[in-house]
């Protein structure tokens, strides 16, 4: 009887508590879904942001990665980054133009369309993927221009043939600049989901079946847990001063800060925080291929600027450079680069500015230039003295409670109180004055 009960014991354990528990360590851990956001230009650090989220959820084992996108264009270069590691990657990619309202504007169509699920975002919008970005339009004769827009639009109708989206309303985008709604993308098939949000996006595309650019099948399972996948510290900085009303600034304060310290030698921070400012400025124009022509007028600006600091030319210069460097801001991005463009409010704003800075600099120096000087053996003429002895032409006079010798052209009696008009040497020049008057030159 007591062996029945233990039998009967071990089977109740078995299959209550053995047995489950034993199922539980044999479920596999849900994959993650790795989230990137990208909201502003398409610029090189967002390249770099994208493989390594890339890099990170492959080495994770994650099911897919979403890319949450809003862009109003940006470098064709970088663009083309982006679609071949979007294209080659060995795990799924979602991109999704959100939030609600967003655009995913020229080159954020290109990478909207190589991903393997494309979806959008009540009321956003795509298209307007005419390649002005990749040169300077007005250096561009129409049959090279011609060549750019056809080069892209073929590479656009790839993309689509590959993807199974349609070729032909994804050339509309690039020749003639069209852009489509939610709806109308939908339709056009040019996406392949629309999604009030995140949450509901990957609802729809769970169990959803991709095939990759190498023939491999994927069964699509975001039913697991979100990795959020933030751009790191040094990311974030770079892209906050991708902007290029931001690189614009940063350039205009470190002109100031360099001309602040040669109009004051030895203020030391401005000379610092201005050349940082300035080589961040110029590095990052640099990046969002700013026209040389006009990085070259803005460091000619600053060279005029500088100099009047040295040579008198009562303004000529620093009106020159004032106005280089507004011709300079202006054609740094005079090709129309969709999304890299320098606000012209912010351009005359900066400019007047730096006129009013300027001008403020320039009549500190003259004012310290017709100052009258103290020091030296200059300080003395205009000094009031007391004549010691008599001067009849040469005599002793007492200036700032030093004896000095003194030559008048008239007789000065001892006593009286004298001006001094010239110093030779160590001989001062003296007229008589009368009782109760003041300095020569006050």
């Amino acid at each position: 009887m007591f062996k029945l009960r233990k039998i009967l014991l071990f089977i109740i354990l078995l299959i209550f508590v053995i047995l489950p528990l034993s199922s539980l360590k044999a479920v596999p851990p849900q994959s993650p879904v790795y989230v990137l956001s990208i909201d502003g230009p398409i610029v090189p650090v967002v390249a770099d942001y994208i493989e390594s989220g890339l890099q990170e959820a492959e080495k994770n084992g994650a099911s897919c990665i979403v890319i949450e996108l809003s862009t109003p264009g940006g470098l064709y270069s970088t663009t083309q980054k982006i679609v071949t590691k979007i294209l080659n990657s060995h795990i799924p990619v979602v991109v999704y133009v959100s939030p609600a309202g967003a655009w995913a504007g020229s080159a954020g169509t290109f990478i909207t369309l190589s991903a393997n699920v494309a979806a959008m975002a009540p009321g956003s919008r795509i298209g307007a993927a005419h390649p002005v970005s990749m040169e300077d339009d007005s250096a561009l004769s129409d049959v090279q221009r011609q060549k750019l827009t056809h080069d892209a639009a073929a590479w656009i109708r790839s993309i689509a043939e590959n993807r199974g989206r349609d070729p032909k309303n994804a050339e509309m985008a690039v020749i003639e600049s069209k852009s489509f709604t939610d709806t109308e993308a939908l339709n056009a098939h040019l996406v392949d989901f629309k999604a009030t949000n995140l949450n509901d996006l990957l609802k729809k595309i769970n169990g959803l079946t991709v095939k990759n650019f190498d023939g491999t099948i994927t069964t699509l399972q975001t039913d697991g847990p979100i990795k959020y996948f933030p751009m790191s510290s040094a990311q974030k900085f770079l892209f906050a001063i991708s902007d290029p009303n931001i690189a614009y600034l940063l350039m205009s304060a470190g002109i100031l800060g360099i001309v602040l310290e040669l109009y004051h030698p030895g203020a030391i921070f401005p000379g610092v925080a201005g050349g940082i400012s300035l080589l961040l400025g110029l590095y990052t124009l640099g990046t969002l291929n700013a026209q040389l022509s006009g990085m070259l007028l803005v460091i000619l600006g600053l060279v005029l600027l500088a100099s009047e600091a040295f040579v008198v030319s009562h303004g000529i210069l620093a009106v020159g450079g004032i106005t280089s460097f507004v011709l300079g801001s202006l054609m740094l991005f005079s090709g129309n680069q969709m999304g890299l463009t320098i606000n012209k409010g912010v351009v005359f704003a900066t400019a007047f500015f730096m006129a009013a800075f300027v001008s403020f600099l320039l009549a500190a120096v003259i004012k310290a230039q017709k100052r009258k000087v103290v020091t030296g053996v200059e300080g003395l003429i205009g000094e009031i003295g007391i004549a010691v002895s008599d001067i009849n032409p040469n005599g002793i006079v007492l200036v700032e409670g030093e004896r000095w010798q003194a030559e008048s052209k008239e007789y000065i009696a001892k006593g009286e109180k004298v001006v001094i008009t010239a110093v030779e040497g160590l001989t001062v020049k003296v007229e008589k004055i009368k009782e109760g008057g003041s300095k020569k030159n006050d």
